[in-house]
């Protein structure tokens, strides 16, 4: 049995005020995004094994991403490109985040810490366009949450 690696993304913190809104956010996206990637290796996905980064950005610098690549001239909460060398770019919003956090009920943090997991699971395949592909990706994001103690985002 060979060992797998275990993910280790760039971080890239363009939007300061990330830093006020979730303390200690390297850290913390580091552990979401490798508990995701574990998750998904044991419910038989293929391994991230090009780079990978976590852009913590603003609502600024989403938004035409999200009106180039989706078609919705707004901001959205998270984005994520998939790179044909095997690893991608999981990108979020700070404004928008925080507008859903609120809204939902949430911390900044955890509805943070849930958005990462949602961008990595996209990254390694996963979808939530169709009733039971979108039952297995909720169904992953709530086991990844509960072994880091947060709370089931839905």
């Amino acid at each position: 049995m060979s060992k797998r690696r275990a993910l280790k993304p760039a971080i890239v913190i363009s939007a300061p005020l990330w830093r006020k809104a979730v303390p200690s956010l390297t850290a913390r996206a580091r552990i979401v995004a490798a508990a995701a990637h574990a998750a998904a290796l044991e419910d038989g996905a293929g391994s991230l094994s090009g780079e990978t980064t976590i852009a913590f950005a603003d609502d600024a610098a989403i938004r035409p991403l999200n009106a180039q690549f989706r078609g919705k001239d707004k901001p959205t909460n998270v984005l994520s490109f998939p790179s044909v060398t095997g690893g991608g770019d999981v990108i979020l919003a700070l404004e928008t985040v925080q507008q859903e956090a609120e809204n939902q009920g949430k911390s900044v943090r955890d509805h943070t810490m849930h958005l990462i997991a949602h961008g990595i699971l996209h990254l390694m395949g996963y979808d939530h366009m169709a009733g039971r592909e979108a039952r297995r990706m909720e169904r992953l994001e709530r086991s990844i949450l509960a072994g880091l103690g947060i709370a089931d985002p839905y």
